[in-house]
């Protein structure tokens, strides 16, 4: 149901009619959600939230305090209100704590320039890499461990706390939790002919053997996560591969980044993989004939950016995904025009403000699988002035996504 701030003046007809079916009636985002949508349409979405602290438990206080950040974030979700939705940057804690408080008190309660309360039935939630300490040198600095951006740097992801910038998946259909598959563990070196970082001084390994056979690919976690919905079991494949950037000439985190997206290549193309083990000893890609969505924060433009050269196309391009709908806002293209950097890609497209020197980028992505339609999507992405006040601003990402339906 629309939000009642969205509702214009109509006759009292309309309104009656406008009221009877708002039971069965959905809505849409094309820049802003007015439009009606045929009622089985599945809307999936990725957010990166920027809800993250600097301390451990940071997060939880601020919600129970009040955030605003976290405020705004939700007046989007209620805006968009999709069923499936995964949260990226949002601080995991073991007991769920933070989620429970996110969900309770700010996406259940109608927010200023959000709309109606909004619920979760079903959420996925699991421990992520980041801030965790590996005890090795993994940085060169001489030194493991340590505080603050030291410890952040030696973690097997980087983070000042285990689960910073963790992940949240919501659903309002059932998630299958026992039968979801991860890949936390999974080492970096089991990928064949991974892209291990070279020393470019003197040509030599950048990390040491002994510390390249133990490094963890994931600098989050990959999340296969089934969620049963009108139109069959769906899995939801979501991850957060690392920023290309913060390293140095040997170009560690790039190498990483092209990695973590080659594995969900991996996972979706066929043949026997006895090294693909999630953290439950499964070994495996997934079935040829499961449907799919891929959803997050992949740090990776198919043109610009710092990504290694065709980093995001083994997914664009890969046979089994669908990127032939590309979701677009307006907004981003007038904030790209407001920057004036050069750009070889479609700035429409892009789904993060990054500032003046690094300007817009599409790094953000719900892929389907081939045997869903395409209903439509979007990046919801305001042009500036449309909103008194614009909830976007509370994350540096906007929203994507993607209305289905699935071919009969």
């Amino acid at each position: 149901m629309r939000p009642p701030s969205l509702v214009r003046p109509a006759t009292a007809l309309a309104a009656i009619l406008a009221f009877a079916l708002a039971g069965c009636v959905r809505v849409r985002v094309h820049g802003d959600p007015e439009a009606a949508m045929a009622p089985a349409a599945l809307r999936v979405a990725t957010y990166n939230t920027s809800l993250y602290d600097g301390t451990p438990g940071g997060l939880v206080r601020r919600l129970e305090a009040g955030d605003e950040r976290a405020r705004r974030i939700a007046a989007v979700l209620q805006r968009v209100r999709p069923d499936i939705v995964l949260l990226n940057e949002f601080d995991y804690d073991a007991e769920g704590r933070a989620a429970t408080l996110f969900q309770r008190d700010y996406l259940a309660v109608a927010q200023p320039g959000g709309g109606a309360p909004l619920h979760y039935p079903y959420r996925y939630l699991a421990p992520v890499n980041t801030g965790v300490a590996s005890g090795l040198d993994l940085d060169r600095d001489g030194s493991a461990g340590g505080a603050g951006r030291q410890h952040g740097d030696d973690a097997w992801g980087y983070g000042l706390f285990p689960g910073q910038y963790g992940m949240l998946l919501l659903s309002r259909h059932p998630i299958a939790a026992a039968q979801a598959r991860t890949f936390r563990l999974l080492k970096w070196s089991a990928l064949p002919d991974a892209r291990r970082p070279r020393d470019p001084a003197s040509g030599t390994w950048w990390h040491p053997d002994a510390v390249w056979a133990q490094l963890r690919l994931s600098s989050k976690s990959h999340w296969d996560v089934p969620v049963d919905t009108p139109h069959g079991r769906v899995h939801v494949l979501a991850a957060h591969p690392t920023p290309p950037v913060f390293d140095g000439p040997e170009d560690r985190n790039g190498a990483r980044n092209h990695d973590e997206i080659r594995l969900w290549a991996e996972y979706l193309s066929p043949g026997v993989k006895p090294w693909l083990c999630d953290d439950d000893g499964r070994c495996g890609g997934l079935p040829a004939q499961a449907r799919f969505v891929l959803v997050g924060d992949l740090n990776a433009d198919p043109d610009d950016g710092e990504s290694v050269p065709g980093a995001i196309a083994q997914l664009l391009a890969h046979p089994r995904v669908d990127a032939r709908f590309v979701p677009r806002s307006e907004g981003a293209v007038q904030q790209a025009a407001a920057y004036g950097l050069p750009r070889k890609g479609d700035v429409a497209s892009h789904t993060g403000d990054f500032g003046p020197q690094t300007g817009t980028l599409r790094l953000d992505y719900v892929l389907p699988s081939r045997g869903w339609r395409v209903l439509d999507g979007g990046v919801y992405w305001p042009v500036p002035g449309t909103l008194a006040d614009d909830p976007t601003t509370a994350s540096d990402h906007r929203l994507v996504w993607l209305d289905l339906a699935a071919e009969p």
